[in-house]
């Protein structure tokens, strides 16, 4: 039996407002045991304007789980009989069978007895028909209606986001390998021989301590930027300098400090860290390149001992 229970007369703008967030049309199911009708509730609905609310009436489980597989409907009440339909059972087959409509359980037991009952079995509220009204009912109901949309707008968020951090680790693991190749490929390493593309010697020594050092920098500049660190910028560089380390090197060391850095985030975004791992890297360059400029400089132009007063060369006569 389907029943459409309609809103007979329009309700001035004040009275709408005074019901809230109460949707208006709503398509339910109600469950009842196969002897008894649930007529009385359609005669209770249709005395309560604040909805239009269309009601599906099925007699036993197995003609409601026919309708709930073919049908679509906002919420599903199940009227609780101890002897013909146990709600709790139901509940609990309809949950294990992937029922994800707002299920809310009609009965006559005491809601301080019977209410934790119905939430342990799936139940997203239990009314004691004895005990409420009709606009509590609906009100119940569309409260129902609202936390199962709200579920399934933070699963597809949840899985959006999912997909979102994924896509940037990919994005990030793919900028590594080119760098990687870049350095390979345009800026070949120390201990190449002649034009080839293999390596021939051990890598570059770095001094101790170098890439715990560089690690807790690029931490920090991910975290600070580059406003802060500057003085450190310039300490790093000429650590680099001393050592006689070579860009390329350099970058490699980046790369993989780097790499170590963006697996340990796990679950969380990748984007800012890489952002800030290259403007910090360019910037490492910069210092580098300068401090080596003006150590070539000073190695072309040595500085001169200039000649003490009192004992300049005698000038020739």
């Amino acid at each position: 039996m389907e029943i459409a229970l309609e809103t007979i007369a329009k309700s001035p703008p004040a009275v709408a407002l005074a019901w809230g967030n109460l949707p208006s049309r709503l398509r339910v199911l109600h469950l009842t045991a196969s002897q008894r009708a649930g007529g009385w509730l359609a005669e209770a609905l249709a005395l309560d304007r604040a909805a239009e609310v269309t009601l599906v009436e099925v007699h036993g489980p197995t003609e409601g789980l026919t309708r709930l597989r073919d049908e679509t409907f906002d919420a599903v009440l199940l009227s609780h009989d101890p002897v013909e339909m146990d709600a709790l059972e139901l509940l609990a087959a309809l949950r294990a069978g992937g029922t994800e409509e707002p299920l809310v359980v009609l009965g006559s037991e005491s809601e301080y007895d019977f209410a934790s009952d119905c939430h342990e079995a799936g139940a997203d509220a239990y009314v004691c028909i004895p005990a409420t009204t009709t606009r509590m009912l609906l009100w119940l109901v569309a409260r129902a209606v609202e936390r199962h949309r709200l579920i399934r707008e933070n699963r597809r968020l949840a899985q959006a986001e999912r997909q979102r951090l994924r896509l940037e680790h990919d994005e990030a693991e793919r900028l590594l390998e080119q760098q990687r190749r870049l350095i390979r490929d345009l800026v070949p390493p120390d201990g190449l021989r002649g034009d080839s593309r293999e390596v021939d010697a051990e890598p570059q020594e770095l001094p101790p301590g170098l890439v715990s050092h560089y690690r807790e920098l690029l931490r920090a500049y991910v975290i600070m930027g580059s406003g802060n660190l500057a003085a450190e910028m310039a300490t790093l560089a000429e650590m680099l300098a001393s050592a006689d380390v070579s860009a390329p090197r350099t970058v490699e060391m980046h790369l993989g400090v780097l790499e170590d850095l963006v697996r340990g985030l796990g679950n969380r975004s990748a984007r800012h860290v890489m952002a800030r791992a290259d403007l910090l890297v360019l910037e490492v360059i910069v210092h580098l390149s300068e401090g080596l400029r003006r150590r070539l400089v000073d190695q072309r132009r040595p500085p001169k001992q200039l000649p003490l007063r009192g004992f300049e060369a005698p000038v020739a006569e």
